[in-house]
């Protein structure tokens, strides 16, 4: 029975995969993960569902400013539940020439793994058991929601993202889209990392549903790590939105002028920055953080002008400033903000030297990521930068 289910879904997508004999708008499906009943993973305050709707929002918003020939669909706009099936849907009947899916990733019991990961279709090997446990952990995540939906054993027809069965299923469209995928994977890693600053935890291959039912190349984006607060809190700032875009906008214009035929329309290197509605999980930036110093250090205000500095961590633990993980860096500072500590070292309200001393210290700890205070208060970083070049220019 199951042979015959997968012979006749075969069959059916072996008809949306023929090519139109009149040339077609390059459509773009963003599809943000998660969502309504279906939370996705949550970290200390945040939910996976949030952030995903937020960045692809954001992701889809870049092309349509920079690129008026790309159609951009979305799966949904708002915090709605929508089954794996229907996002699949949504791409195969608007003829899509890319699914991107958005997702954040987690990592039970461990609050210090950060980066990047993009998975494609395929079967999850990759080298060294930790390796392939962590493949199998997102498979079987990412899945997951199937079971929340109604009718589910009717709609995947049998289909197991554990069974060596599903593994085959969707073979010849997988080997048709298995070379633009990987490459699309391979430039969302490459310019993801470069913007962003983050690790580069590679592009992996593993048996993810939403993949498996759509007929076009695509990937999934996992953009970093809930489950670890310094990665959370970096994901729910402006800066990230903005520095994730550019990538994503960066990845996508190379992939499209390598691929599609006929003249790509010219796009600026560095593309117009759309004003993203941070509504989705608009941060509370307006909070007093009610840090306190240790070792009798005061904080520094300097007035009504920002003072930036290197956040190297964050989190609920209390680490000694001299601890292994920040690598030997000196004059750590450590400020508690109610049951959480955040480490920075540096503290200037001249970005351009934090900024310096952010890259100098990137080379060890790359995930390291400049903040800004006014008045002892977090500010949203693209506002105190903003604030230093208007107060520089006078």
């Amino acid at each position: 029975m199951f042979r015959r289910t997968l012979y006749l879904i075969l069959i059916s997508l072996s008809f949306l995969a023929v090519p139109e004999m009149a040339a077609k708008q390059f459509t773009v499906v963003i599809d943000a993960g998660h969502g309504g009943k279906d939370a996705g993973a949550c970290g200390s305050s945040l939910k996976e569902k949030n952030l995903t709707l937020k960045y692809a929002l954001a992701f889809g918003k870049i092309l349509e400013q920079n690129c008026p020939d790309v159609k951009v669909v979305y799966t949904r706009k708002t915090d709605v539940f929508l089954e794996l099936c229907k996002r699949a849907e949504i791409a195969n009947k608007n003829k899509a020439d890319l699914f991107i899916s958005v997702h954040i990733n987690a990592l039970d019991g461990n609050k210090n793994t950060t980066g990047i990961q993009t998975y494609t279709l395929g079967r999850g090997e990759t080298t060294g058991k930790k390796g392939i446990q962590e493949n199998l952990e997102v498979a079987k995540r990412e899945n997951s929601v199937i079971y929340l939906e109604k009718d589910y054993r009717q709609t995947y027809h049998g289909f197991d993202p554990n069974s060596p069965e599903s593994n085959i299923m969707f073979e010849f469209m997988q080997d048709k889209n298995m070379e633009k995928s990987i490459e699309l994977a391979r430039l969302m890693q490459k310019h993801l990392c470069a913007t962003t600053g983050r690790r580069d935890k590679g592009a992996h291959q593993n048996n993810l549903a939403v993949l498996r039912l759509t007929s076009m190349p695509g990937c999934l984006l996992e953009l970093g790590y809930i489950s670890t607060p310094s990665e959370a809190e970096f994901l729910n700032t402006k800066d990230a939105l903005q520095r994730y875009t550019r990538g994503f906008y960066k990845a996508f214009n190379e992939y499209r002028k390598k691929y599609e035929k006929g003249p790509t329309p010219p796009v600026s290197i560095d593309p117009i920055m759309p004003e993203l509605d941070e509504s989705p999980t608009k941060p509370d930036n307006n909070k007093p953080s009610q840090e306190k110093k240790e070792d009798g250090k005061t904080n520094e205000t300097a007035g009504n002008s920002p003072v930036f500095k290197v956040q190297l961590s964050y989190g609920d633990k209390k680490l000694s400033v001299t601890d292994r993980q920040f690598k030997g860096v000196k004059n750590v500072e450590c400020n508690q903000e109610g049951r959480m500590y955040r480490y920075t070292v540096g503290s200037s309200t001249d970005y351009n030297e934090i900024y310096r001393l952010r890259k100098e210290i990137a080379k060890t700890i790359p995930d390291a990521f400049i903040i800004a205070f006014k008045n002892g208060k977090k500010m949203d970083i693209e506002e105190a930068k903003a604030e230093f070049r208007k107060n520089r220019g006078k």
